[in-house]
């Protein structure tokens, strides 16, 4: 029929391929990044909400207290079951590893299981509760027991709790802390501020200094971006020890402020071990993701527009403000962006030139991942820490705009 419609035939084309191609050339960096970083995150995540080592170990006992109504002491079944099951850990090597999970919750347990083990093994019968009360006077304490059944959760908030300075009681009310137990909301705070601090100044130097290396000759703009660039090449760690080097007491800048007669020797400045250090420290590191992102935007801005301005009778201060500064702003962002979620992450310069005063919250969280092994806890303050960050880019997405950062 010849005013029929034929149908309509599709075929993969040579863009198809094209896309098959390019998956195949980024299939090894998508593996890497989820192999690398994806993984690692997603099992800290899961860490600090699953812990199922006392489960495991004592899962009679656990499903005994689970029945039980928390008033007094458990009855003559559950200490049967601990008997039991307390011996078999001993045998199989968790002992330890049961006794740091509740000593998180009750110190000083490590030490009682342990010598309640080693007390079990020539006693045969009961009546068990007689046992454990003769073995320690822990056992006769109901907070033993609650922190037992606490830890014997496979899946828990415990972690998070913590990681706000918060508990949960053993009637299953939440409460904050003891006063002196009270540290992780006031590092995050501490963190928030110190990176807020280095951002600001990042962008009062860095401002300056990618204005100057775009309004600059091509030739002296290169020399320029060079010195820029110098910190990416050379390690972190030097970086920050020629710091101790010259903040120290007995440092050059000191030196040199002695000399010039501003201070006296006995009034040397304290610049290093504080937060004095860290600022300064973090501040030269970060400098250079504050000044790239924006002299790629500054580069682009006509310098013809400051002369019209000029020209149509704007002061140069109105020129600036109403004029460049619109026009550099998605570099501002892009830079702000960029070098507060770095600063609000960074864990080598201030454990090195930090102290005591200038720890961050990173610092604690690779205190628990190195020295106590508290991994779930590690892992619910880094998730507390990335669910800030997340929640400060979508804010900035909201306000600004993601897309007119100039990161190109």
């Amino acid at each position: 029929m010849t005013g029929a419609r034929q149908p309509r035939r599709y075929s993969a084309g040579p863009g198809s391929g094209a896309r098959l191609r390019a998956f195949g050339l980024v299939t090894p960096l998508l593996l890497f990044v989820g192999v690398t970083f994806i993984a690692p995150l997603v099992t800290m995540l899961v860490r600090s909400v699953h812990d199922p080592v006392v489960a495991d170990a004592l899962p009679e006992t656990v499903s005994l207290l689970h029945d039980w109504n928390g008033e007094g002491l458990p009855p003559e079944p559950v200490y049967a079951a601990a008997a039991r099951e307390l011996n078999q850990a001993r045998e199989d090597r968790t002992l330890g590893q049961v006794a740091g999970r509740v000593n998180r919750v009750q110190s000083g347990m490590r030490s009682v299981f342990t010598r309640t083990a080693r007390a079990l093994e020539d006693i045969e019968a009961g009546p068990w509760r007689d046992v454990f009360s003769g073995i320690n006077e822990a056992w006769n304490d109901p907070a033993t027991w609650h922190a037992i059944k606490s830890t014997g959760q496979r899946f828990t908030a415990r972690h998070y709790l913590n990681a706000v300075d918060m508990q949960r009681l053993p009637d299953g009310s939440v409460t904050r802390q003891p006063e002196e137990r009270r540290i992780y909301l006031r590092l995050f705070w501490r963190t928030l501020l110190v990176s807020s601090a280095i951002t600001f100044l990042c962008l009062l130097l860095g401002y300056p200094i990618a204005h100057l290396i775009a309004q600059a000759p091509p030739r002296r703009a290169n020399l320029l971006l060079v010195l820029v660039l110098v910190p990416f090449w050379t390690s972190l760690l030097v970086r920050t020890t020629a710091w101790i080097v010259l903040l120290q007491t007995q440092g050059v800048i000191n030196d040199l402020l002695v000399t010039l007669g501003l201070i006296g020797d006995d009034g040397r400045l304290a610049m290093i071990y504080n937060m004095t250090g860290t600022i300064v420290a973090m501040t030269h590191v970060l400098l250079p993701f504050m000044v790239l992102p924006l002299y790629s935007v500054m580069r682009t801005i006509p310098r013809d527009h400051m002369n019209a301005a000029a020209s149509l009778g704007a002061t140069p201060r109105q020129a600036f403000l109403r004029v460049y500064w619109p026009q550099s702003l998605p570099g501002v962002g892009a830079g702000s962006l960029l070098v507060f979620i770095l600063a609000i992450g960074f864990y080598i310069t201030p454990a090195l030139v930090g102290g005591s005063d200038g720890q961050l919250i990173s610092g604690m969280i690779a205190y628990h991942m190195q020295t106590s092994l508290n991994w779930g806890l590690a892992g619910a303050l880094g998730g507390v820490l990335l669910l800030g960050v997340l929640v400060l880019y979508v804010l900035y997405d909201r306000l600004v705009g993601v897309e007119r950062m100039g990161l190109s």
